[in-house]
This record gives C-alpha cells, sequence and structure tokens, in this order.
C-alpha cells in the first residue's frame, strides 16, 4: 500500500518501540491536528460521545485513520446485538488516555486520526445494508483513509473487504472460534455471519494463502466441515495448537 497513512505511520518490526524524540523525520513533517479531548479537563462523562474522545469528522480526505461503526447485525442467526456495538464501544473508548505507558508514544501524535461516524444500513434489508456499507467504505478507501471499523456482525467484513479490495485481494489475520467459510443457511441463503470470508474468497477478494485462523474450536455442523478450508490452503491454528505453542 501507499499513500499517506504509510508515509507517516509506521509498523515498528520488533518490540523496542523509539521514544517519540526517537521518531524518523518523515513523521514529524506535519502535525495532526484532531486530538482526543483532555480529561483532566473535560470530565469523562461530559461532552460528545465519539471514539477515543476524538473529533467527529466527516471527510475522509482530511484523515489517515477513520474509525468507523457498523450497527447492523441483519446477517445473524442468533443471538443479536452487534448493532449496538459501536455506540457502547464508543462510551467505554472514552475511558482511554492518549499516551502509552511503555513506549510513550501516541497515534495522535503521529497520524490525523478521527471517528468518521457510523456507516449506512437498513435493519430490514440484508442485501440494501451490504450495499449501503460497501458504499460508505469506498468513500473512506477512495480518498486514501485506511477504516478501523467497529460493530456489525461478522457479514459486515464481506462488504468492507468489496471496498477495499476491488482492485486486488487482501491477506487476512482472523481471530476467532468460528472460521466463518460455510455455504449456506437455512436453505439456499447465501449471505450470513457463518459465510463471510467464504464468499470473499469466492468474490477473489481474499488471498486464502495470505490468510489465517486463530483460535478455531468448537463443535460442527457435520462431519468435513472445513473441507473448503483445508482445499482453499488457509492456515488454520486451532485452539488446541494455539496453547501447544504457549500462546
Amino acid at each position: 500500500m501507499s499513500g499517506p497513512f504509510w508515509k507517516k505511520c509506521i509498523a515498528w518490526p520488533n518490540s523496542t518501540l523509539p521514544r517519540s524524540s526517537q521518531l524518523p523525520e518523515t513523521m514529524k513533517t506535519t502535525t495532526p491536528t484532531f486530538r482526543p479531548l483532555d480529561s483532566s479537563e473535560t470530565p469523562r462523562f461530559a461532552g460528545e460521545v465519539s471514539f477515543m474522545r476524538l473529533p467527529v469528522v466527516k471527510d475522509p480526505a482530511l484523515l489517515d485513520i477513520a474509525l468507523a461503526g457498523i450497527p447492523w447485525d441483519g446477517g445473524t442467526t442468533n443471538r443479536p446485538g452487534a448493532r449496538h456495538g459501536p455506540r457502547d464501544m464508543r462510551a467505554q473508548s472514552m475511558l482511554l488516555r492518549p499516551y502509552h505507558h511503555v513506549s510513550g508514544l501516541s497515534p495522535y501524535d503521529q497520524c490525523q486520526v478521527a471517528d468518521i461516524g457510523d456507516s449506512p444500513v437498513n435493519p430490514i434489508d440484508l442485501m440494501d445494508s451490504l450495499a449501503r456499507i460497501q458504499g460508505f467504505f469506498e468513500q473512506i478507501h477512495d480518498a486514501g483513509a485506511v477504516p478501523l471499523s467497529a460493530g456489525g456482525d461478522h457479514l459486515s467484513t464481506l462488504p468492507v473487504l468489496r471496498a477495499i479490495a476491488r482492485q486486488q485481494p487482501v491477506g487476512l489475520i482472523h481471530f476467532d472460534a468460528h472460521s466463518d467459510t460455510n455455504d449456506r443457511y437455512f436453505g439456499d441463503h447465501k449471505y450470513t455471519h457463518g459465510t463471510p470470508f467464504r464468499r470473499a474468497i469466492e468474490e477473489g477478494l481474499l488471498d486464502p494463502h495470505r490468510m489465517i485462523q486463530i483460535g478455531i474450536r468448537g463443535s460442527r455442523y457435520r462431519p468435513g466441515g472445513d473441507d473448503f478450508v483445508k482445499q482453499s490452503g488457509i492456515r488454520v491454528i486451532h485452539i488446541e495448537e494455539y496453547f501447544d505453542l504457549g500462546a
């Protein structure tokens, strides 16, 4: 990838993170303008509710990282409620302070980060919601910002992938109990919270050879329930291997 985010926000390759005085000059050329509210001046129970107490900015072209909510769980077949995730996660994130206690770094010193609001959804029309979510994230992606989404059931991952992987497939690091690579539910329904990664691979959005699923566990509907995973070449670390590795 290229773009302003990757020029200014660097993933450090080892466990020794630099102090702010050691940051590369490329990360100091632009002073980020969006900052969280200071909870030592404005108490956490006051003010606008947003991710990390950051400003709400509607123009993704102004951002390196766009924090977005997906208030939708129309793809779930059991235990709905993820539609409420973005609002509740915003409220809980207001407890965070901006600097890490070990590295001394703050992402808000290095990147333009803000809350861009929620994706539009249609709670009574699954296919319309998929289209609306895709369109919302296409705007973020096309503006050069990197989206970081919260909330939504697992099917909401599919329209996000459709938005950011239109030109070429991407890799995926997936932490979950289930692989979400089933084919159909309740007859011939292809789009549920248990099918997004199968659809994404079929649509050429995910490269299964650059995909790893960590922590997979639990019972299955039938023998051979992981045949698609094996045939696709996805690397799976089941929970038993995870513990054997000492993770």
